[in-house]
């Protein structure tokens, strides 16, 4: 039986009083937004530009890219305009007639569609020429210098520090195959510290190691700092987490372990093309892993999915996996944190079921849009990506001392962060040899975490003779969004064969009156208050809040480990079952596809190692 004390609390802040130096709250905002300046967005018909994205994310109404009049529910506290490097700021480069654009013949050709009326044309060309890589690119450095300044010079003027951060990155688009090894790439200063360099793209390397040395260079050139993040690897064919080198296929050494992990220090793990933590054909004992799953084919639609691929593809299994390559190598490759963000194309990163502005301008409200099709496959209209699939998430949770792109940008580097699925809930996670139930009265918790244990993204080593970890886990609703269901604690570590293995345990939940765990450690469902035809729910089960103290009753003090939480919410309506009630498509859309689901949040992991 698992060692637990649980409480459920009523509307506790987890904004709490620590350190100077400590983080005092958790911000939320979207890492990896496209604009009309990503050239796949504005030849699809994005009309949002970078300017109109910030005003956006900061409340104010803009005209969407299909003239509808759109608002956030909430700011956010931070942002990164992360539009693609290939090409980038295509369709302004039309609009504006550069010249460089019209002296190269590819640019030549597309504009000329465009401005025929033919976008759909000129969008179709771009992607048969992306496809065969550096064919769909266009010889303009005006072209990308004007984006890029542009680029820089927002995000300069609509960072205001204390109140909102706007960082400068862009997203580099390696896609060999069809498969996705996407980057958005995210710079800690200013446009001062950043214009030495212009945006390293496909066009330069599609190899992840390339990436980093140019990454190196500019650090080493500017002094300034810089930081990757990898896209949930659900669509790259068993590639994004694969145990060997992308440039030559030799098998991982050190060398790159420590690449990695240096340069990539946190992974998108959900966003609106699926969810990348955990897959059922990998964790068949986790009731939860089957949740917002795409993996049919890549991003290109050009693969059939095998089940060899998935064990390459998803968050958990490649945490237990740099365990192995640790034990081996004494570096881990992916030793990583974990956020949501939203990959947008329509410039409107709205999250919330009941205010999904679509992942593209095709996507945006409509009664249509539930038929649409994301990516259309050329071989089989089964690998097609469609509306049906996709999801309303998710956004990046930050413990950090304050709203400035320095202290947002150290929190990531130091995996001190959190995905949610696109609800606002809050995670903290503090684990040490020193915590007991007695903490969990304390309303000081965070102080007592930093003081005598470590937050997530953190490492313990060398447990006291006789002593396990234990946890300190407490989880707070969106104050907007549904009750929570339960904490969780994910437990991956290395057996004695050197084998990694994984175990959910329960530590917290709510209706613990009438909910006991079984003696394999399970728990009845929460129940559910959702009504589907009328996309409705109540928070009448659940809990505003979740308080908890767990230490691990299987630890081996020889044996590598990670643990991080997992937070569930109670369960309520997905955006399909809001588009079926406001637009009448009870007749119309199918009964076979999800209509309700449990939103959640991931911390980052606390590392164990013996010394």
């Amino acid at each position: 039986m698992n060692k637990l004390i649980f409480a459920g609390l009523c509307c506790l802040p987890l904004s709490l009083a620590v350190a100077d130096d400590q983080p005092t709250r958790a911000y939320f905002g979207d890492t990896h937004l496209h604009t009309s300046f990503s050239p796949d967005a504005g030849m699809a018909g994005t009309k949002v530009g970078p300017n109109d994205a910030y005003r956006f994310v900061l409340g104010e109404t803009v005209t969407s890219s299909t003239g509808q009049e759109a608002t956030i529910s909430r700011p956010l506290d931070f942002v990164v305009i992360a539009d693609h490097a290939e090409n980038l700021g295509l369709e302004d480069a039309i609009a504006n007639s550069d010249p460089g654009l019209l002296s190269d013949p590819l640019g030549k050709e597309l504009y000329d569609l465009v401005k025929a009326g033919k976008g759909v044309d000129a969008f179709n060309l771009l992607v048969q020429k992306m496809a065969k890589g550096t064919e769909a690119k266009i010889k303009s450095e005006s072209m990308l210098r004007n984006a890029w300044t542009k680029i820089m010079e927002l995000a300069d003027q609509y960072n205001n520090p204390g109140e909102f951060t706007a960082f400068i990155g862009y997203e580099w688009t390696s896609q060999p195959g069809g498969n996705n090894l996407h980057r958005v790439v995210v710079f800690r200063g200013d446009k001062a510290s950043v214009e030495p360099v212009l945006p390293f793209s496909l066009f330069d390397s599609e190899n992840a190691e390339d990436l980093w040395d140019y990454m190196a260079a500019y650090e080493k050139n500017t002094g300034g700092q810089v930081l990757a993040i990898p896209h949930n690897g659900n669509l790259s064919s068993g590639m994004m987490f694969a145990p060997k080198y992308q440039t030559d296929g030799k098998p991982i050494d050190k060398d790159y372990a420590e690449m990695r992990s240096r340069w990539e220090p946190i992974v998108e793990v959900t966003q609106s093309k699926g969810t990348g933590e955990a897959h059922p054909f990998l964790s068949p004992d986790d009731e939860f892993a089957d949740f917002e799953i795409v993996d049919t084919t890549n991003l290109g639609g050009t693969a059939q999915r095998t089940t060899d691929m998935i064990q390459y593809e998803y968050a958990r299994p490649a945490l237990k996996m740099g365990l192995e390559f640790e034990q081996s190598l004494g570096a881990n490759p992916f030793k990583f944190g974990m956020v949501g963000s939203t990959d947008s194309h329509a410039g409107l990163p709205a999250t919330r079921e009941d205010n999904w502005w679509g992942k593209a301008p095709f996507l945006e409200p409509s009664p249509n849009r539930w038929k649409d099709v994301l990516i259309r496959s050329s071989l089989d209209p089964a690998l097609d990506l469609t509306a049906l699939q996709l999801a309303a998430s998710g956004l990046a949770g930050v413990w950090a001392t304050d709203n400035t792109r320095e202290a947002i940008w150290d929190a990531m580097a130091r995996k001190e962060v959190f995905g949610t699925t696109g609800t606002r809930l809050q995670i903290r996670v503090f684990g040490g040899y020193g915590f007991g139930s007695d903490d969990l009265s304390q309303t000081d918790l965070a102080t007592k975490g930093y003081a005598s244990g470590v937050p997530m993204g953190s490492d313990l080593t060398d447990a006291p003779e006789g002593a396990s970890p234990g946890f300190l886990v407490e989880a707070m609703r969106d104050p907007l969004g549904a009750n929570l269901d339960r904490i969780q604690i994910v437990k991956g570590w290395l057996d004695e064969n050197g084998a990694a293995q994984e175990e959910v345990h329960n530590v917290v939940w709510s209706n613990a009156d009438v909910r006991a765990l079984d003696a394999q450690g399970n728990l009845a469902s929460v129940g559910s208050t959702v009504n589907e035809m009328e996309a409705t729910y109540s928070n009448s089960i659940g809990a505003d809040a979740h308080r908890g103290f767990w230490q691990d009753p299987d630890f081996d003090p020889a044996q590598k480990a990670f643990y991080y939480a997992r937070v569930m919410e109670i369960p309520t309506p997905r955006w399909l079952a809001y588009d079926r009630k406001n637009y009448d498509l009870y007749d119309e859309m199918p009964e076979d596809v999800r209509y309700s689901s449990q939103e959640r949040a991931y911390s980052s992991p606390i590392w164990y190692s013996p010394r």
